[in-house]
């Protein structure tokens, strides 16, 4: 199956696990969406991801293991929302003076820029500015 989006397919399956209550969600890999999980596992959005030869030859499947605050019960998400921004159809790009605040500074705002795939609060300590590609909160 082709996906014109991977990111907003990788932030669906994310969202629909979370959602569900799974542990773990494995998607097809790429290195945009494993700079956008290593960011989330240092903000401490998940517990962990990693890449494992997939079951068709050449491929990579990314596996994130979500995070739960809570016991079996009163269990709830880390992740209480995902957002795509810039998608193929409207391209969103910011300067370094426009980069989006997410509820105040709770969540974070995951940003493409020339130095690479990073947060909003990172990209304006660097002073760059880029393409927006999603909000987490």
């Amino acid at each position: 199956m082709s996906v014109n989006d991977p990111i907003s397919d990788m932030l669906t399956r994310l969202r629909n696990a979370i959602t569900a209550g799974h542990a773990l969600v494995a998607l097809p890999s790429s290195k945009i969406k494993e700079n956008i999980a290593k960011i989330l596992q240092d903000e401490g959005y998940i517990s962990g991801y990693e890449v494992v030869d997939g079951k068709v030859a050449g491929s990579k499947v990314l596996r994130v293991h979500l995070k739960y605050i809570g016991e079996r019960r009163e269990r709830r998400p880390v992740i209480t929302g995902l957002e795509r921004v810039s998608r193929p159809g409207r391209r969103v790009y910011t300067g370094k003076q426009e980069i989006p605040w997410v509820l105040s500074g709770m969540g974070i705002a995951i940003l493409s820029t020339p130095k690479g795939v990073m947060t909003g609060q990172r990209a304006r300590q660097l002073g760059v500015g880029g393409e927006v590609l999603c909000k987490v909160w």
